[in-house]
């Protein structure tokens, strides 16, 4: 699995029109689940982001998690993360996972933020959407479970 953390001070995904997940100060979590991934990809990579300490601190040091300063999550389905451009100037998705498996996992990996965030949003699965966010630093991750 990959994701695509960004530290926001406030956040929406907007379907046709309407505003169906909005947070204010969190996460936005671009969520891309491979052909091999399993729950157990999705267990570590929530394990990371959940403990992640990119906010900062009294001293303006990044040693504060999401749970500290009571953030939310707007998380958000990607298969784009894997894009393979290596031939040509066209994507090749065929490492993403296919759509039956990379719902399951998405909604897994809901599930298991929802059991730890009071306010945890989501777009939904394979809809065209549009993400409005105010990337905070700005602040930037990529994570890969591959590298973990």
């Amino acid at each position: 699995m990959k994701a695509i953390i960004q530290r926001v001070s406030e956040a929406r995904v907007v379907i046709n029109n309407e505003v169906v997940g909005e947070i204010e100060q969190g996460f936005v979590v671009f969520l891309g689940v491979g052909a091999e991934d399993t729950e157990s990809e999705a267990d570590l990579l929530w394990r990371k982001i959940s403990r992640m300490r990119i906010f900062a601190d009294d001293a303006g040091k990044t040693n504060l998690d999401l749970n500290t300063v009571d953030g939310n999550l707007l998380i958000i389905s990607q298969f784009t993360l894997y894009a393979d451009c290596k031939k040509g100037n066209r994507p090749s998705f065929t490492k993403a996972a296919p759509p039956e498996l990379g719902n399951s996992l998405y909604e897994y990996f809901l599930e298991l933020a929802r059991k730890e965030f009071p306010t945890v949003q989501s777009g939904e699965f394979g809809a065209d959407m549009s993400v409005h966010l105010i990337n905070d630093g700005p602040f930037t991750i990529l994570l890969d479970t591959a590298e973990l």
